[in-house]
């Protein structure tokens, strides 16, 4: 039995008696004691800790399963002597020995020359644009369920604001009109930048490996950059959050608490979405909110909330995956705290090709060499009715 499958197991089998343990404890008045919540409380940390550690088994058991890839092809037909290298342009192993030169402070050649941005620096080889990308899918719970797409300009998108209407006509009748509106949403490019500085005496270092180091240093401080706006950003020099209380998610219901979440409330919540979208619909909630919503039940006294005992797939809530982030509101009056929905409506466009550019000069006093990333993305809803919105009680 693998480590991830024994750990949900007992995630699973601590869960079942944390359940029953506060079944078991509740008064006469629906409470537990001041001793007992306290070790209901320890009792539901562990199950957080437990869930902790199947995440990270699983992003090591991703990493491993990459790095275990085979860095070369196998030969398959008798050795032919030839210099040319099958790929051009940015994928060509010509300019990916010449891009991680040139990091290196090695002279440049004509070879990184079609890779020159607008802005001095050089754009990224296929390979390493590959790895960024994957490194922001892995630290960023919102581009794992929303809809990305690479754009060269600004995207419109067409959205229909109102529907037709078919109407009974007798014969001779005269036939209705249906006044059909439209409005359009624009996706555009924020820029996003990293800057990073490395000692002159570790890039001399052959030993360091800095094609890794930058892509995976990159990748975090960008999925972590992204992931906050993608959730809570205004649109003003950055994308549009899911939870923005103007263009984000519509609000779908509104608890019956300020500080606390109710069973009516996630019921209310889940059928404020329209049937189509409930097909591939999630949640998307604070860890903290996770707490208070493993505890509702049902009118049969079943609890709402399930661990997942397959590896790589998501808790449910209600009969749906339930996905967590540091970055969604807590519960607090008025605060927008779960949202439901399907979350292929949240678009998000990369603006293409990322850069990384040297800076030798401005930090050569501190023996130090700069590398600076670029990117350009946005995020916007662009369905708002297909993700409702939880918000407390004022």
């Amino acid at each position: 039995m693998s480590k991830i499958l024994e750990l949900r197991e007992k995630r699973a089998k601590a869960w079942d008696a944390a359940k029953s343990f506060l079944d078991s404890k509740r008064g006469t008045d629906g409470l537990l004691s001041a001793e007992d919540a306290t070790a209901y409380d320890k009792m539901e940390a562990d199950i957080m800790n437990l869930g902790k550690e199947i995440s990270r088994l699983e992003r090591q058991e991703a990493i491993d399963a990459e790095l275990n890839h085979p860095t070369s092809a196998p030969i398959t037909a008798k050795p032919a002597k030839s210099d040319t290298d099958d790929k051009t342009g940015r994928a060509s192993n010509a300019y990916r020995v010449e891009f991680f030169g040139a990091l290196r402070g090695k002279p440049a050649t004509n070879v990184l020359s079609e890779g020159v941005d607008a802005d001095g620096g050089y754009l990224v080889p296929v390979e390493f644009e590959r790895t960024l990308v994957k490194g922001l899918q892995e630290a960023n719970v919102v581009r794992s369920i929303a809809k990305t797409f690479s754009s060269s300009a600004e995207r419109k998108i067409a959205v229909a604001a109102s529907t037709s209407s078919a109407t009974w006509v007798p014969e001779n009748g005269t036939i209705a009109e249906s006044s059909v509106t439209f409005g359009q949403k624009t996706l555009d490019a924020f820029k996003l930048t990293d800057l990073i500085k490395v000692s002159t005496e570790l890039l001399s270092d052959s030993m360091f490996d800095l094609e890794s180091y930058l892509a995976e240093e990159f990748a975090r401080a960008l999925g972590v950059a992204e992931e906050e706006a993608f959730i809570n950003g205004n649109g003003t020099g950055r994308p549009t959050g899911i939870f923005d209380a103007a263009n984000g998610g519509v609000t779908g219901t509104t608890s019956a608490g300020a500080a606390a979440i109710a069973f009516d409330d996630i019921v209310n919540l889940v059928y404020a979405l329209k049937s189509p979208y409930r097909r591939n619909a999630a949640f998307l909630t604070h860890d903290t909110t996770v707490a208070a919503l493993r505890k509702l039940k049902d009118t049969n006294g079943q609890y709402l909330w399930q661990p997942s005992l397959v590896a790589g797939q998501p808790d449910r809530l209600f009969g749906y995956p339930i996905y967590t982030s540091p970055y969604a509101p807590t519960i607090a009056a008025s605060a927008r705290s779960v949202a439901f929905g399907d979350f292929a409506n949240y678009w998000i466009a990369d603006r293409q090709g990322r850069t990384i550019q040297r800076l030798n000069e401005i930090y050569a006093g501190n023996g130090q060499v700069g590398f600076l990333v670029t990117e350009r993305v946005d995020g916007k809803v662009i369905l708002p009715e297909g993700i409702q919105l939880l918000q407390q009680k004022a």
